[in-house]
């Protein structure tokens, strides 16, 4: 059986992409790196990969919003490559700013790249402390379809984001999530229960960290997994004893379900 191939997205003021590459080829996969210019040269290339990972960092700096250009780029030359991906049953996952430019191209919530639905239901806005939030933090996985993680498993994991506030545009949009168990990831504590800031660190409507589409195939969360794929990466993994890297869950769980 063929080694499942994983696509990293970068562009300019992307920072995670080589951490993100490491945690892929670390879970079995054949990664590469590639420049969004090169896949709007030739969008077909994507066909060739089973997993796409948007990572973390500033893209573009954040200059119109965060992910905003990216996103943009994804609208008007990756929209017919990207639903093609979608529909063929293949993965994506969006870390920090991939998981801002999900929302703004409109592959989250609903997996459909379009300008009719993107970012027009769910956004990121600032954290409710008005600063950037850089520390680790638990949640719990929630949802049941979600291919990422099991639902139940507790995780710690680092944050850096100072737009990371998850905000549905009203009750009927968070209840059709809730109601479709599109909410993947909630924060808590290390004991799986919610709470106000520092728990919650950025003011998310409902405690929500990440959430998957209504396949669970395409997934964005806040948090970084990448960070976290050895147990030395955990700042006390001496004094914890810690003896899992809950980061690698994330992409040793895309690996299995795709092989």
């Amino acid at each position: 059986m063929a080694t499942p191939k994983a696509l990293v997205l970068r562009a300019a003021g992307v920072n995670c992409d080589r951490e993100t590459q490491f945690a892929l080829r670390q879970a079995g996969f054949e990664s590469a790196r590639v420049h969004v210019f090169r896949l709007m040269e030739n969008p077909s290339a994507l066909a060739e990969y089973q997993f796409l990972v948007i990572p973390g960092g500033f893209s573009y700096g954040d200059d119109v919003a965060a992910g905003k250009i990216l996103a943009n780029q994804m609208l008007h030359n990756l929209a017919g490559a990207l639903n093609e991906f979608v529909a063929a049953g293949k993965l994506i996952l969006g870390i920090c700013n991939g998981f801002q430019v999900l929302l703004k191209s409109g592959l989250l919530p609903w997996a459909k790249v379009s300008t009719d639905c993107a970012g027009a239901e769910v956004t990121l806005a600032w954290n409710d402390r008005g600063r950037f939030e850089d520390r680790w933090i638990h949640l719990r996985s929630d949802s049941e379809k979600c291919v990422f993680l099991p639902a139940g498993e507790i995780v710690a994991l680092p944050i850096a984001h100072g737009e990371g506030k998850f905000v549905p545009r009203d009750d009927r949009t968070l209840g059709k999530l809730r109601d479709g168990d599109q909410v993947a990831l909630r924060y808590v504590d290390a004991g799986g229960n919610s709470g106000k800031y520092p728990v919650n660190p950025n003011g998310s409507i409902d405690d929500i960290a990440g959430i998957c589409d209504p396949s669970g195939r395409v997934m964005g969360l806040m948090p970084h997994p990448e960070r976290f794929v050895d147990v030395t990466h955990h700042p006390q993994w001496t004094r914890r004893n810690v003896t899992r890297a809950d980061g690698q869950l994330f992409f040793r769980r895309a690996f299995e379900y795709l092989r």
